[in-house]
């Protein structure tokens, strides 16, 4: 058993790659390419079911269950895709090939093991017991973006679709407040029992990041700036932005500020921008 939360090591991939892709410096890559992205890489394609080919299990997003979560694996997936990207940058064809594979294995058994049929969409996970046997998690939880984000499906899949559609049914608080609760009946810090649980910035921005992927016309991403000008009015008059906002006060709860909500504030943006830009342009 490993206390690991296994996402922090394959998110660590996909940033370096993403990182590369907009400031390619071959020079700093070759000094972590051994010591750090094929030692993790190594470690992911590795640490697996070797039956059903998810990864093991490790302790979630949210550091409060252990099992095999999907938005775990679908990082996973990303960071095995971003470790072959760098082995074929190094012509390291044999570790890319391993990396790929690797990953395709983890997607194609995300929908075999991890998408319910019964639910028509993705579970939160599969929830390890003392002894490693699994249990179905049904939860819908905000996390389970990760399934279009990190790539493993397309934004447009009927499985992808599906899931967004419950976690915007299922997680949007009905106040004034609005916005996007992390998962069904989130207790942590929740303002009342009346409430899905309290509204999280970074889970309402994760469902801007879904209109954006789908959106076709400039029309199409208005739902989008909607969420970015709603976290704009929300930050506090200083500009901070918190963890999470109570639904029926409006106060924010929590750390304040949090660097991962104002991040995925500048993410979010920077996606609108650049799918607003390619739907405009010629």
């Amino acid at each position: 058993m490993y206390p690991i939360q296994e996402d922090e090591t394959s998110l660590v991939l996909w940033a370096l790659w993403e990182h590369y892709s907009m400031h390619p410096d071959e020079r700093y890559i070759a000094e972590i390419y051994k010591g750090l992205i094929v030692r993790c890489a190594d470690f992911l394609a590795a640490f697996r079911d070797p039956v059903t080919k998810l990864p093991n299990p490790s302790w979630n997003l949210w550091e409060d269950r252990r099992g095999v979560h999907t938005f775990t694996c679908a990082t996973v997936v990303a960071g095995l895709r971003a470790a072959a990207n760098f082995a074929g940058l190094f012509a390291d064809g044999g570790l890319a090939d391993k990396y790929s594979a690797a990953a395709d294995e983890v997607a194609a058994a995300m929908c075999e093991h991890l998408y319910s049929r019964e639910h028509g969409r993705f579970l939160r996970g599969l929830l390890a017991n003392g002894d490693d046997t699994l249990v179905p998690d049904p939860i819908v939880d905000a996390s389970l973006f990760g399934v279009f984000y990190f790539g493993c499906l397309e934004p447009d899949h009927e499985m992808t679709v599906s899931t967004m559609a419950a976690i915007e049914q299922k997680l949007t608080n009905p106040t004034t407040v609005g916005g996007i609760a992390r998962f069904e009946n989130d207790g942590y810090m929740r303002e009342s029992d009346s409430v899905i649980g309290n509204t999280w910035f970074i889970c309402t921005l994760w469902l801007a990041e879904y209109y954006i992927a789908v959106a076709r016309t400039p029309d199409d991403l208005g739902k989008a700036r909607d969420i970015i000008e709603w976290t704009a009015a929300k930050a506090l008059r200083s500009g901070v932005l918190g963890e999470q906002i109570e639904p029926i006060s409006g106060r924010h709860a929590s750390v304040s500020p949090l660097t991962w909500s104002h991040s995925t504030y500048v993410a979010t943006v920077l996606s609108y921008s650049a799918k607003l830009d390619s739907l405009t342009a010629g």
